[in-house]
């Protein structure tokens, strides 16, 4: 089960806990997760029509990426650096994440 997801479907309200059209998705990467998060869900992940957004945050260092779906249909799975901002749209809802929002109160960001 992902760590996050937003959805823009109404019949996605029927279940707390099971989505049928997720827009984004995030997973925290952790070393017994990892391999699965990032190869065999990504895998069944990308297929969902819904989806846009893919991001994967590690637990251990600062390090994140999102895998984007491109308008023409492709993936771009740019790697965050500490200046950019992830702008998430999806449906009427939107949100802005940046490296400090991910990592905030972890303990990991650099003082």
């Amino acid at each position: 089960m992902p760590q996050a997801l937003l959805t823009s479907s109404i019949t996605d309200d029927d279940h707390p806990h099971h989505k049928q059209a997720p827009c984004f998705i995030a997973e925290v990467l952790s070393p017994a997760t990892a391999a699965t998060d990032v190869r065999q869900k990504w895998l069944s992940y990308q297929c969902l029509p819904s989806l846009r957004y893919y991001l994967l945050v590690d637990s251990e260092r600062v390090w994140a990426q999102c895998h984007v779906r491109l308008s023409d249909g492709q993936w771009g799975s740019p790697v965050l650096q500490a200046d950019d901002r992830l702008d998430v749209q999806c449906g009427d809802a939107s949100l802005s994440l940046c490296l400090d929002d991910l990592y905030e109160d972890t303990g990991l960001l650099p003082h």
